[in-house]
């Protein structure tokens, strides 16, 4: 019999090789080939032969695995993530394939219950059913559309796009629901078995390889028809994907900043469109790109301005920390410890927000003026007392709290500068020694299991102060809650980030939220040494759409994303020079183009990160512009040594 030249996929940065098959296997089938000295998983892909290649040198696969198939669907969205991200389709591949293991078969394989649309009645509001009636109607027309469900906190969002999926299942289809953090899922897996009888499947990187095999292959067959998850659970091999819901759309986690740097919700949106089916995206304060996407008519908008049942928005209050009445000392002004004082009174509960982890920020010498700075990063290494420790945020390095300066040698002249959730729980125990206080962190809480054993102690009423960063942020409901105390709101505004008034205006306005989502109703006390800020303006006013109109107009004025294209050009070497010279080599290349400006290079502002040195190049261009096009030109032209590292980010959301 004569072999058949075929074109393989493999999941790795070298991509399509060719084989060797004894039949012409089509696009899409599985196969084991070798590959050096192993042998490896590929799919057989849509790519013409290269015929260049000498037949002498061509190996013949291993052999076929017949259980599964890749669809023309998966394998579009592999090639169209690849192309628009600049990074080798065999990455992307990769990342579709993560417990694909079909040498190993599991002796009780996971069974994934079919979830029961009319299992619970529902009762909604008449907004509510509003939007209801348009989701199902169009998970049932089977036709490429993009909603964003905008609901005001608490406003029963997660109900409505219940019904959705409900129509999904009911048309023979498999759903998809991606949520920002895994601290979400058990919350959310609660609510979703008492709406449909049975719990779905679920992805994140918390699985057992065992669950995530049997997972991933109950996707591959069909029989988990629902799948909740964090971004990548988007690169499963879905059959037959009927509805994707984007929870919390404009959280900033779903942009990947490692491996293949992608958007999740953006990406989300193109497997709809290659799919033909519906995609919800869910938030109470959208993305801009999203409002922007609403604004042309590219997005449909379905809006829920009221919370669920009773419940009403909280009251918000100022508090100006410049003012001399503001605070007599500590972190905590007189007025927010008088209302939580008032609120432990009449036992309900109080969270206390500040997006910083640790003790401290910075530990510094009176004497000399020494900062303690990461060995490997340039950035001050964040003080702990929990345990005790000096760590590094950004690569993990710990040493010991020194007791003298390690530059002057002065015994007991380090201090400690700015304040970390401990600390906040330090002076909470002083003020308020009876109260009950816990403390959520990513350091504290490290597993979703952990996060659920806490908030089921703050809904039993263990727990009368919470006190934590932004996992605290999204999407989760303690009835009896009823104070929230946003300590140092300003944190987020400064550092030259596009998205940084808007990310900070986002997640002010979740942790808010939390105040007051049943019957008692809700205060939160905002402390801030820049009272006439935008931000803090229209959080306190509850303008919403006036600071999304503002921000539009500054990003238009601008050329700046929605309204133009950016691209993130990230130099690295471990040695200084080195890298310098390359970056510098780079910008010499650049092309002269209308519509194009390149900006740098520039140290990064991390500009030591892991041992390795940073220059950065921002690419900036017209909306109508291919910027990868221009790119892939542009950085074929340089051959730069092996051991400089060049990272290409499209779209970026950090600027570190």
């Amino acid at each position: 019999m004569k072999m058949q030249k075929i074109s393989v996929l493999l999941p790795n940065p070298f991509g399509i090789c060719t084989y060797f098959a004894e039949e012409n296997l089509m696009p899409g089938r599985f196969v084991q080939v070798p590959f050096g000295r192993t042998h490896i998983l590929g799919v057989v892909w849509d790519t013409p032969i290269d015929e260049s290649f000498p037949d002498n040198k061509i190996k013949p696969i291993d052999k076929m695995i017949d259980d599964f198939q890749l669809s023309k669907e998966n394998r579009s969205f592999i090639d169209w993530v690849a192309s628009y991200t600049l990074s080798p389709p065999g990455l992307v591949l990769k990342m579709a394939l993560t417990g694909a293991e079909f040498d190993k078969k599991s002796r009780q394989p996971l069974s994934f219950l079919p979830p029961i649309p009319g299992h619970a009645e529902v009762s909604f509001s008449s907004s509510q059913q509003k939007a209801v009636d348009d989701l199902t109607r169009q998970v049932k027309q089977n036709t490429f559309s993009v909603t964003l469900l905008d609901g005001v906190t608490g406003s029963g969002k997660t109900e409505v796009y219940f019904e959705a999926i409900a129509e999904a299942i009911r048309q023979g289809r498999q759903a998809l629901i991606l949520l920002p953090e895994i601290t979400l899922t058990t919350a959310w897996l609660k609510r979703f078995e008492k709406r449909f009888g049975v719990q779905p499947a679920c992805w994140h990187s918390g699985l057992t390889p065992k669950t995530r095999r049997d997972t991933w292959q109950a996707v591959a067959n069909g029989s988990a028809q629902v799948v909740v998850g964090a971004r990548s659970a988007l690169f499963l091999p879905f059959q037959k994907l009927g509805l994707i819901v984007v929870d919390e759309e404009h959280d900033s986690s779903y942009k990947q900043e490692d491996g293949v740097l992608y958007q999740a919700r953006d990406m989300a949106v193109v497997r709809a469109r290659l799919g033909s089916f519906s995609v919800i995206l869910a938030s109470a304060t959208p993305s801009l790109e999203t409002y922007c996407n609403v604004k042309s008519g590219r997005y449909q908008r379905l809006v829920l301005p009221e919370r669920f049942q009773d419940a009403v928005l909280p009251e918000m209050t100022l508090v100006d920390m410049r003012s001399k009445e503001a605070k007599e000392k500590g972190f905590l002004s007189i007025a927010l410890k008088s209302a939580i004082a008032e609120t432990l009174q009449v036992h309900q509960q109080v969270l206390l927000f500040l997006n910083r982890r640790g003790y401290a920020p910075m530990r510094l010498c009176r004497a000399c003026g020494e900062k303690l700075v990461c060995p490997h990063c340039s950035v001050f290494l964040t003080e702990h007392h929990h345990p005790a420790a000096m760590v590094c945020h950004q690569c993990g390095y710990t040493r010991s709290i020194p007791t003298k300066c390690p530059a002057c040698g002065e015994e007991g002249t380090l201090i400690s500068c700015g304040p970390g959730v401990e600390r906040i729980a330090e002076e909470v125990a002083e003020v308020f020694p009876l109260a009950r206080t816990a403390v959520i962190t990513s350091d504290t809480v490290s597993n979703a299991s952990a996060f659920d054993a806490l908030c089921g102690q703050l809904a039993s009423g263990e727990v009368d102060i919470l006190i934590g960063t932004q996992m605290l942020a999204k999407g989760h409901n303690f009835p009896n809650l009823t104070l929230v105390g946003i300590v140092d709101a300003d944190f987020g505004l400064s550092g030259g980030d596009l998205r940084a008034s808007e990310r900070t205006f986002q997640l002010l306005q979740q942790v808010s939220g939390r105040a007051g989502r049943s019957v008692h109703k809700g205060r939160a006390f905002i402390q801030t040494y820049s009272p006439q800020n935008l931000v803090i303006q229209a959080l306190l006013k509850g303008d919403r759409d006036v600071f999304m109109e503002t921000e539009i107009q500054a990003r238009q004025l601008l050329g700046m994303p929605p309204f133009g294209r950016l691209a993130a050009i990230i130099i690295s070497a471990g040695n200084e020079q080195l890298c310098q010279r390359a970056a510098k080599a780079l910008i010499s290349k650049a092309p002269f183009l209308n519509g194009v400006e390149f900006l740098g290079p520039v140290q990064a502002p991390i500009y030591q990160l892991r041992g390795k040195y940073r220059w950065r190049i921002l690419v900036k261009s017209e909306k109508t512009i291919r910027l990868q096009t221009i790119l892939t030109t542009w950085l074929a032209q340089l051959k730069l040594p092996s051991s400089v590292t060049i990272r290409i980010d499209i779209d970026p959301y950090s600027f570190f």
